[in-house]
């Protein structure tokens, strides 16, 4: 066994993030603020991937909590140990030599997500605000375009501040429908009304849950560069559960809001679900909701966008090249984001159905199953160089690799 210690470089920012609240909290935040995107801002994934299942959905979405919790965890930890702070760099530890297969998915996953939002803003703001579909595109490419341009410390700050105002604006959509469909609620739930699919089994209503889960793990490697301020597997414990708990709530706040009128076919087969929800709410309510979609897919495509510029610039390094200056970063959100409106044009309700239940496999493939095989055995076997609480003003107790990784043994 061989222990010391070794000088570790001070984090480029102070503040409130910095601290026990950034090790714990920021990573899910994060991950919180980028999901809600094509994680739930339509209502049209939660009746796909729980709610068509009536009463019985709320089973997916206790697999939903676990799954993203636990995926959350695997990839801090794994992430920490040897301070992988880019995708591309923690899936060489995953799976080697085929790390590529993940840029695939990952890119096509990222398109077609920003692709649905792309759809949904837009028919959205012209619905709420009566802004033109493609002025409402444009407005928010420009801003994806600047918020890449300017880099990590204002994403940081728009998703912190994003992801409360967000978040108290599901809450409150959710409290106005439920409230007003409360009888109808507790009628779905307490008659077990599952009639859109009569004969579904619990595996099933289970595994769309996995799906679910699948597809959002694109999301993951956005919040890859908060995992520096972690220090110990406590730290990526709790930001595991936080993370599960903010990615899952709203979830089940918009779970809840369609059981008050399941099964119907208006809202069940509805682009918007969410918007046909509220469409007996009052003016002002519907406003405040194209503005809080608008800025959902500001954070998902800044966050998705961020990651692939991340992975990027390692390539450049580490082929000795300076990475991408501000303009090349803000150039690939553009380009981006006009592939994803391209691909807009063929709707949301196949996007979502089709497009998102494929990727979820692939991402399940590529990222899911190596993390709980390949991540699991790494962490149960000590291997990697993971930095504790410092032990010494301005130290840090380390443990190296394995001896058999070429490097010292574990603390």
């Amino acid at each position: 066994m061989a222990s010391h210690t070794a000088s570790r470089p001070p984090p480029e920012r102070q503040g409130f993030f910095e601290g026990r609240y950034g090790r714990m909290l920021l990573p899910g935040v994060i991950l919180q603020s980028v999901l809600i995107g094509g994680g739930y801002a339509t209502g049209r994934e939660i009746v796909e991937f729980g709610a068509k299942y009536g009463a019985l959905g709320w089973l997916a979405g206790l697999g939903i909590f676990v799954g993203f919790g636990l995926m959350a965890f695997l990839m801090f930890e794994t992430a920490r140990r040897f301070q992988a702070f880019d995708y591309r760099t923690l899936l060489k530890k995953l799976i080697g030599p085929l790390y590529w297969t993940f840029d695939i998915v990952y890119i096509l996953l990222a398109i077609l997500i920003i692709a649905i939002m792309a759809a949904a803003t837009g028919e959205i703001l012209n619905s709420t605000l009566g802004l033109n579909y493609w002025v409402g595109v444009l407005l928010i490419t420009v801003v994806v375009g600047l918020l890449n341009f300017f880099g990590e410390s204002v994403i940081e700050r728009f998703k912190s501040v994003g992801t409360v105002l967000l978040y108290v604006g599901y809450i409150i959509f959710a409290t106005l429908v439920i409230m007003r469909n409360w009888d109808a609620i507790a009628e779905t739930f307490s008659s077990g009304n599952h009639s859109l699919h009569p004969t579904v089994s619990i595996w099933a209503i289970l595994w769309s849950g996995v799906l679910y889960v699948g597809y959002n793990l694109a999301v993951y490697p956005a919040a890859l560069f908060t995992v520096h301020r972690q220090t110990r597997m406590r730290d990526t414990a709790v930001a595991g559960l936080v993370s599960g708990l903010l990615m899952t709530i709203p979830w089940f706040l918009t779970y809840v809001a369609l059981m008050g009128f399941y099964p119907r076919d208006d809202i069940f087969g509805a682009t918007v679900p969410w918007l046909e929800m509220l469409g007996s709410e009052g003016a002002w309510v519907v406003v405040v909701f194209g503005i809080v979609v608008g800025w959902t897919l500001i954070e998902t495509a800044t966050g998705m966008i961020y990651a692939l510029v991340a992975r990027v610039d390692q390539n450049l390094v580490d082929v000795e090249r300076p990475k991408m200056s501000r303009s090349w970063a803000g150039g690939v959100a553009v380009v981006t984001l006009g592939l994803s409106v391209l691909l807009a044009q063929v709707g949301i309700i196949d996007l979502v159905a089709k497009g998102y239940t494929a990727m979820g496999y692939a991402m399940i493939v590529v990222f899911a199953v190596p993390l709980l095989v390949r991540g699991t055995y790494l962490i149960v076997t000590k291997q990697g160089r993971a930095f504790t609480e410092p032990t010494e003003p301005g130290t840090y107790e380390r443990s190296d690799v394995r001896a058999d990784e070429g490097e010292l043994d574990p603390v």
